[in-house]
């Protein structure tokens, strides 16, 4: 069962909970009587670091956010907009939404920095694409032209289910297990060209990858569904204890 933010921040040692950064997303967003442009992070994305023990710290997409990186212990990228294309020397295809210039410098900052000093890293949908395009790879911008349906994201908001492959003996399948219940998705993009140093460690059934890992690293794993949504903790507590390292 998930704790609390609360009851994780009053328990016993919490002066030594892992720091763990999450970018926030720049939005617009109602509270209350207000609506105003608010730098967001899921509260169940906090609450799923905050229950493995982690101390999750909202990152904005600010220039100089990298500067953050020295405090911090690990680093979640969660989902979000699409990776602008430009990034990895595509045109845009008609099918990918715009992306935010500013949320992309910081993310590409925050990630940079991170792996310069050997942080843990866990990407999310997003997360896992950013991780793939900064060491060099590319992106499928509309898979339904490669799936030739929509299961991966059937509708606005609505995850599809999906089946996936664990590669025996990777990180991914040591910690989670080589079978694992089908994993909420919503993606329309997914990785085309794999970075340099990335792994394929986990594959729908119609052959979209869905994890991948960062070799001879202590740990930097991607999963392209959406991992705080799954209800299983597993990496997040490995996230956190290889924080603790």
């Amino acid at each position: 069962m998930l704790m609390t933010m609360n009851e994780t921040m009053n328990s016993p040692g919490d002066s030594d909970l892992p720091v763990i950064g999450i970018p926030a997303q720049t939005c617009q967003a109602k509270w209350v009587v207000w609506e105003r442009e608010a730098s967001l992070v899921p509260q169940i994305l906090v609450d799923r670091v905050a229950a493995a023990g982690g101390m999750p710290v909202l990152l904005p997409s600010l220039p100089g956010i990298r500067s953050a990186v020295k405090h911090l212990d690990g680093l979640v990228m969660p989902g979000g907009p699409d990776v602008g294309p430009d990034r990895y020397g595509a045109p845009r295809h008609e099918r990918t939404l715009a992306a935010d210039p500013r949320q992309d410098a910081a993310d590409f900052a925050l990630l940079e920095a991170a792996l310069a000093r050997r942080l843990p890293v866990f990407g999310i949908c997003r997360g896992m694409q950013l991780l793939n395009v900064h060491l060099g790879g590319s992106l499928h911008q509309y898979i339904p032209e490669l799936t030739g349906n929509s299961d991966h994201a059937p509708g606005p908001g609505v995850f599809g289910p999906q089946q996936v492959r664990v590669e025996a003996g990777s990180q991914l399948a040591k910690i989670m297990g080589e079978e694992i219940p089908p994993v909420p998705c919503y993606h329309r993009q997914a990785i085309d060209r794999l970075g340099e140093g990335l792994t394929t460690t986990a594959w729908s059934k119609d052959g979209i990858i869905e994890a991948v890992e960062l070799s001879g690293y202590p740990f930097a794993i991607g999963v392209q569904w959406h991992g705080d949504e799954d209800g299983y903790d597993q990496i997040f507590k490995a996230l956190v204890d290889a924080a603790r390292q």
